[in-house]
């Protein structure tokens, strides 16, 4: 677990975590190849070591080079970052959350995505009883 896990992470920082998850691990190479506009090696490693630092990825040692993995699963940082937004923004309520996202115009919700969450809202229900 992230020895911070409510820690903001910087732009780049979310960019590399995003690849690592996708890739599940990765050299500073892969790396390299896998951001937009792609800082320096050295930036990378550097931002590899904060990302260390923090908690949120584990180096090991893979021939000449290091490798990097997350600590959690993508899953569980998703939950700790989404209960950190929850907390921040809407008092922890999850409905006020949803009502936020659902009254945007922007948010672009159909049909499916609707009865998709009726379903998720209908086995809560079920498996509190």
């Amino acid at each position: 677990m992230p020895k911070q896990p409510h820690q903001n992470l910087s732009r780049r920082e979310r960019q590399i975590m995003d690849l690592i998850y996708q890739l599940e691990e990765a050299s500073v190479a892969d790396v390299a190849s896998g951001l937009p506009d792609a800082p320096t090696d050295t930036a990378i490693r550097t931002h590899l070591r904060i990302l260390e630092d923090k908690g949120h990825v584990s180096r090991k040692r893979s021939g000449r080079r290091n490798v990097y993995r997350p600590v959690v699963s993508r899953k569980r940082a998703a939950k700790a970052a989404f209960s950190g937004v929850l907390t921040t923004f809407f008092d922890g309520s999850l409905g006020d959350a949803v009502a936020a996202h659902l009254s945007d115009p922007k948010a672009g919700i159909d049909d499916e995505e609707i009865q998709r969450l009726r379903d998720i809202i209908d086995a809560a229900e079920e498996s509190g009883k």
